[in-house]
């Protein structure tokens, strides 16, 4: 079985530099790329995931990045997938919930993930069936068995094409639990699961590079997350991740 403890310390290394960049920037007048209805790109996307690119491929120039911002390097059977700066709302409006997400897939699976959040200087990561960690301490999935303990992040709204099903998911949902929280930080909320910081989250539209280093990172602690493909590529789909505990399936459904 190859070693990837090597490739998350690169990894680790780019995350953190990228996590800096933003950081220090985090003050600054943002400068938009294009503004959606429910979105914003950002010029700092793109320069974060430029250097990431160029740390990962310094390293290992015979594998491939596949970022939110774009691809790079030849066609490889390692393949990164980057977001360099998940939770660019919150980045743009001043709130300090964000983070630099990377993972890589080995001949098409995910073997590596980390998630640097520099607000907190917290990073997660892992490689797959190894001890996952948050800064070095080994961290695991909450013992919450029962869907009243839990807090959980459900997505709702048009952003994932859900509209009034994603209310009623949600109402259906936040009556059954203790709390509900919304991030804003795909990666983040998956990783507060795997820290038993939170027990799920669902989203009925997201993106590869939005979860998949902080998958890797979930089940090694004990987690599950299952991924629906809506697109031929499986780049964007729904996503489903719990503790593994409590009965998040049955609890989704709905008359």
């Amino acid at each position: 079985m190859t070693d990837f403890s090597p490739h998350l310390r690169t990894a680790e290394r780019a995350a953190r530099a990228a996590g800096e960049f933003l950081r220090r920037r985090f003050h600054e007048i943002k400068v938009v790329d294009e503004e959606l209805p429910t979105d914003i790109k950002l010029q700092l996307d793109k320069e974060s995931q430029a250097l990431i690119t160029r740390e990962l491929l310094a390293d290992y120039p015979e594998s491939c990045v596949l970022g939110e911002e774009g691809s790079a390097g030849e066609t490889s059977s390692l393949q990164w997938i980057v977001d360099p700066l998940d939770g660019t709302v919150n980045y743009f409006y001043g709130i300090p919930i964000f983070c630099v997400s990377i993972a890589l897939r080995a001949a098409g699976e995910l073997v590596l993930g980390c998630v640097y959040d520099p607000m907190q200087d917290e990073c997660f990561s892992a490689v797959a069936w190894g001890v996952p960690v948050c800064n070095s301490r080994p961290i695991g999935v909450s013992s919450r068995e029962h869907m009243a303990q839990a807090v959980v992040f459900i997505g709702h709204g048009r952003h994932d094409g859900s509209g009034e099903a994603g209310i009623r998911r949600f109402a259906h949902i936040s009556a059954q639990v203790r709390k509900i929280r919304i991030l804003g930080s795909a990666a983040l909320a998956i990783c507060y699961i795997a820290a038993g910081r939170m027990d799920a989250y669902v989203e009925g539209r997201i993106s590869l590079w939005d979860f998949a280093a902080a998958q890797v990172i979930l089940e090694a602690a004990g987690g599950v997350l299952e991924f629906s493909p809506s697109d031929a590529a499986g780049i964007t789909g729904a996503v489903m991740a719990w503790n593994g505990r409590i009965p998040l399936p049955q609890a989704l459904q709905m008359d």
